[in-house]
């Protein structure tokens, strides 16, 4: 339902004092005090009785045109409903009005008042089918946010089910073989990854957190893939003048866009990934060197699409992709937080 109630507190008296004497139903000589206030109350009603049953027409019909494109034939449709219904109301009124009055009779003033009462009517159902169509718009928009929001967490959930049982399963095979051939990285292996599993489980739910946590995580996470992959990997960071302990990412966005330049890209010693992390005012940006597979890899490109998602849905900015011959690039728009 719209908000109309000041529409009718200023309008309905309005059109009920103006209409019947520039119609000229009214010569307020004739009249004493009281009896004007009597004849603006009797117009009034009248200007009440049409503009809500004109209202009421008009929320119970529109809904029937909502498969129609084309919004002509609706108005054009309501418009002769409700001035079928208001010049009836009106007919009636000034009938009774020139029975009781001291007027005499006229088709002209009549017709005059029915024609100032067309005019009212077509303004204000062009008015009416303004404020339906924004608070429909408003409705959709909501219903697009909530769909958005819940879809972006749903591919984030999916997304952790996916990832979760391939690394783990990865990372119990390196600390194995560690634990055989060097105790001591097994060690710090196992620190590491304990810290990692710690960090998904605290954040897991969180929509945003510090780019001072998440770089730290990175370095936990990074130090595993260095291991398994035998330091065929480079990390590069550079922050340059930013606190990040008050500018904000989503969580495990870093860790998406280094498992997908991982998966996407081959590397070896001679020829290592290098993976380059740099921070300005304005983005986080994570950059890596392309030499893409000989083979076609399997990608449900979830990951990308789940951190545009986000983004959108929590301050209404999006990620920034390049993709040339030489690099890979994702700029993360920074969110600032307020510094407690």
């Amino acid at each position: 339902m719209i908000r109309d109630r000041y529409l009718k507190l200023f309008f309905i008296p309005l059109l009920g004092m103006l209409i019947p004497p520039v119609s000229g139903m009214i010569m307020y000589t004739h009249y004493s005090t009281i009896e004007i206030m009597g004849i603006a109350i009797f117009f009034i009603i009248t200007s009440f009785c049409i503009w809500t049953g004109c209202n009421w027409i008009h929320s119970k019909l529109r809904g029937h045109f909502r498969t129609i494109t084309n919004p002509f034939p609706k108005i054009i449709f309501l418009c002769i409903i409700c001035l079928l219904y208001g010049n009836s109301v009106g007919s009636i009124s000034t009938l009774i009005w020139f029975s009781i009055s001291k007027e005499p009779f006229s088709w002209d003033a009549v017709f005059k008042f029915n024609l100032f009462c067309s005019l009212a009517i077509i303004l204000f159902t062009l008015v009416y089918e303004i404020l339906f169509l924004n608070k429909e718009r408003e409705l959709d928009t909501k219903i697009v946010y909530q769909i958005d929001r819940e879809r972006s967490q749903a591919e984030l959930e999916a997304l952790r089910k996916e990832l979760d049982p391939h690394f783990i399963f990865n990372s119990l095979n390196t600390l194995n073989h560690l634990i055989v051939n060097d105790p001591q990285q097994a060690y710090m292996f196992n620190n590491k990854l304990a810290q990692v599993y710690k960090y998904f489980l605290i954040n897991k739910n969180n929509e945003l957190i510090s780019i001072y946590d998440e770089l730290d995580f990175i370095d936990s996470y990074f130090f595993l893939l260095q291991i398994r992959h035998d330091n065929k990997l480079n990390l590069h960071t550079e922050l340059a003048g930013n606190d990040e302990r008050v500018t904000m990412i989503p969580p495990f966005a870093l860790q998406i866009l280094v498992e997908n330049a991982i998966k996407h890209n081959e590397f070896s010693e001679a020829r290592p990934l290098n993976i380059q992390i740099t921070l300005n005012n304005e983005y986080l940006k994570v950059c890596n060197n392309v030499r893409p597979k000989p083979y076609l890899v399997h990608s449900t490109g979830i990951g990308l699409k789940n951190l545009s998602s986000r983004y959108k849905i929590l301050c209404n900015k999006d990620i920034v992709v390049e993709n040339t011959d030489e690099y890979f690039a994702v700029k993360l728009p920074l969110i600032k937080q307020p510094n407690l």
